[in-house]
Formats: C-alpha cells, structure tokens, sequence
C-alpha cells in the first residue's frame, strides 16, 4: 500500500510522503539515528499513523534505520569524543528506548584498557585544574566532575588515591 496523501508541516507548507521520506532518508544518512529519534523528527510533519508507519518501514527496509549500528556508533562517538563514562552513556540510549541488549552489545565496541587511560587522563588532568583548600575539597570536586561524566565512582577514587599519594 503506498500512500500519496499530502501532509502539513509545523511551517504550513505542504510534502507528500515521499517528500518525506526523503527527507528522513536524508535524516538517517546524515549521521545514524535510533526509532526514537526518527519518529520525534517524523511528529514535526503531522502525519497519520499509516504514512508514519509506511516511511518507518521504508528507513528499515532500506537500512537507513538500524538500531544496532546506532547502538554501537553512539557508544564509540560518546566514549572516543566526548569521553562519556559507561553509566552516562547506558542511561542516554535507555532514554532513547535502545533495548538492554543493543545497550551491551554498543559497550563492546569500549576496550577495557583505553577505558581506564581515558578515565586516568581526565581525573588527573581535573586533578591539576581544579583549585581547592584541601584534599577532601579537592577529592569531591574531582568526583562529582568525572561521576557527572558517567565514570563509576569506584574506579574515579582509585585514580584519585593513586594520584594523591605519588
């Protein structure tokens, strides 16, 4: 069933549905996308439910949609460019509706050993710029920076005690 209805954007200008799917297709290519993502682009349009569900299945079929692939690409993007913790990161693709096992399989793509380098570089970089009165001061403001970043607490001490007692 292909559906040649004309929609209504919030600009009051009017698409057909392959106008928009294109425009999603192009959404998609630009950079991965998730279902969550597509379909809050997709409500600016105000659409009916079967043109909605058509362009959906259209960005699925031709693999413009993958979850998985969005899954593992915002796991590396977060962790290798923002240096996001694995806590910050489980909890923004929870947010998207990303399933526990598309969640695991994403904090693959992290090595356990460039996890802990990249969390030893930030803490003892903050370690250095962080102005404080003490070491209790200084231990807090150094934690509540990297826990926010979505490092586990346990690990973000342990750097800590190792860069203190040196």
């Amino acid at each position: 069933m292909h559906i040649k209805i004309i929609m209504i954007s919030k600009k009051d200008k009017a698409y057909t549905v392959d106008q928009i799917k294109s425009k999603m297709e192009h959404y998609c290519a630009y950079q991965d996308r998730c279902h969550y993502d597509v379909e809050n682009k997709l409500r600016e349009f105000f659409l009916i439910p079967e043109a909605r569900d058509e362009i959906l299945l259209g960005l699925i079929q031709e693999k413009f949609l993958d979850e998985e692939r969005f899954a593992k690409s915002f796991v590396r993007g977060k962790f290798r460019i923002k240096y996001w913790g694995k806590k910050k990161i489980v909890l923004e693709l929870k947010r998207r509706n990303i399933s526990e096992y598309l969640i695991n399989l994403g904090l693959k793509e992290i090595d356990d050993n460039e996890y802990f380098a990249i969390a030893d570089k930030l803490t003892t970089k903050k370690l250095e710029l962080v102005k404080a009165n003490n070491d209790f001061e200084l231990r807090k403001k150094v934690t509540t920076y990297m826990v926010g970043k979505g490092y586990d607490y346990e690990l973000v001490i342990g750097i800590i005690d190792d860069n203190i007692s040196r």
